[in-house]
């Protein structure tokens, strides 16, 4: 190819084109469809704020749906073990009453499961029979989130 042929081809790299907006020079984004399913998630939660926490809410139910909400499928666990755990324990509902209610309901078709570290609950000074009882207590968070990623779980933050 002769030197000539390429000179409007390197411009158009370095050149925006005319019709490019200055905050969009590249233009825009495209989004496409995709099926998820079969996934294994699990979410290491350790946060300061109901809003933290209803995050972690809202992408774990999207992404159930987003997985067709089958149980045999796809599995989510949420793993508690930061100063997010006051807002289980069952002296705190009335004032945790949407948070908490809105995680029981999510737990209910068996895609979406919460289990809580026991020793972060003791360090808040709570015992599991001061938890709500749609919540799963195990020994240590660190060590279930490693066994669940042993089980072929995807790690998610």
């Amino acid at each position: 190819m002769r030197m000539i042929h390429l000179l409007p081809l390197i411009l158009g790299w370095f050149i925006l084109p005319a019709h490019a907006a200055q905050d969009a020079p590249w233009g825009h984004a495209h989004a496409i469809e995709k099926e998820y399913s079969k996934q294994k998630v699990v979410y290491d939660v350790a946060v300061n704020s109901e809003a933290a926490v209803t995050s972690v809410l809202d992408r774990a139910s999207y992404l159930s749906q987003l997985n067709g909400a089958d149980p045999f499928d796809s599995k989510i666990v949420i793993v508690l073990h930061g100063n997010e755990i006051p807002f289980f324990a069952i002296k705190n509902f009335a004032r945790h009453k949407a948070l908490v209610t809105r995680a029981q309901s999510l737990s209910v078709g068996g895609i979406i499961e919460f289990r809580m570290c026991r020793l972060a609950a003791r360090a808040h000074g709570f015992a599991p029979e001061d938890i709500q009882g749609f919540i799963t207590l195990v020994p240590m968070a660190d060590a279930e989130i490693v066994d669940l990623q042993h089980k072929g779980y995807a790690y998610m933050r």
